[in-house]
């Protein structure tokens, strides 16, 4: 009987949990600590179990949840209207005739939390990367120090890379966003670096599950000094890979399901590093004509 009990009871906390988890979106925060907890059993070698179960610390607030709620439906709202102006919530005819767009500049604090770093500490490294306003809020300084040493855990064969990505675009209810970049042929980026060469990647939505994992890269070299350059790198140059691998089979990038963008460094040249970016954005050269500068193949040849 008592054993009857002891499952009903799990049985009961679990499907609270998941419930909770499906409207984790309209409660923000209220829930989200004890949501993880309570929905993962993974408890650490070595550590005490929980004396207090997990769900008795879940903090719901009918308040919380309703502005939460307010705000995603504002968010809605918005989304709604600029659907019916047109693409971004501008006419057809300025988006048509749009040439250039700034996607990212640095100025304050609020531009630099839509960006995440990491490095190779992930993964027992011992690389540094920074991230920071520039002098006087021109821009954003991305420094550090890039070190190759490979840790001694005996399965990491390679080692030193620093990185810097976009965070996702998100809608209202937590839906995914991607950006609609098919009426540009360029990306266009000012700069000033150390002369170090780093990798630009660009990642679309996978069609497929088995195809998270691929992107989209292309390298950008600075020049190093005191002065400010311009890039232009156009999309027709950037080239698939997978998991650092490049792929054989290449195909253009799908322009209209733009997830993100990031950089990473791994020259494999141990020392200190800074690139400073003012802007990043897209531009129309209409004397660019190339559709994509690798071979393809037929998948299904004729025989």
């Amino acid at each position: 009987m008592a054993l009857a009990v002891t499952l009903l009871n799990s049985t009961c906390l679990r499907s609270r949990c998941y419930r909770h988890k499906v409207l984790q979106p309209l409660l923000g925060t209220v829930c989200v600590d004890s949501v993880s907890k309570c929905s993962s059993s993974y408890r650490r070698p070595g550590s005490q179990p929980e004396v207090i179960p997990s769900w008795r610390n879940i903090d719901f607030s009918f308040k919380k949840g309703f502005n939460a709620l307010k705000t995603q439906l504002g968010l809605l709202k918005k989304e709604t209207e600029d659907h019916l102006v047109g693409p971004d919530g501008h006419s057809f005819s300025q988006y048509l005739l749009e040439q250039t767009k700034v996607m990212w500049e640095f100025r304050t604090q609020e531009d630099l939390n839509k960006w995440v770093i990491s490095s190779d500490v992930e993964i027992g490294g011992k690389s540094e990367v920074y991230l920071k306003l520039g002098r006087n809020n021109q821009g954003a300084m991305l420094y550090g120090i890039l070190n190759t040493e490979v840790p001694r855990d005996g399965e990491t064969k390679y080692s030193g890379y620093c990185s810097m990505r976009a965070k996702p675009a998100v809608g209202s209810f937590a839906r995914k966003k991607y950006y609609d970049w098919s009426n540009f042929n360029c990306l266009y980026l000012r700069v000033r670096g150390d002369g170090r060469a780093w990798m630009v990647n660009i990642y679309t939505d996978p069609y497929f599950s088995h195809q998270k994992d691929d992107l989209y890269n292309y390298f950008m070299f600075t020049r190093g000094g005191p002065y400010w350059e311009e890039i232009k790198i156009p999309f027709s140059k950037f080239f698939l890979s997978s998991r650092g691998r490049v792929q054989d089979d290449q195909h253009p990038i799908w322009l209209d399901k733009i997830s993100t963008l990031g950089f990473t460094l791994g020259d494999k040249v141990d020392g200190p590093f800074q690139l400073e970016i003012d802007f990043i954005g897209l531009l129309n050269d209409r004397a660019h004509t190339e559709e994509f500068a690798y071979e393809t193949y037929e998948r299904n040849p004729r025989i």
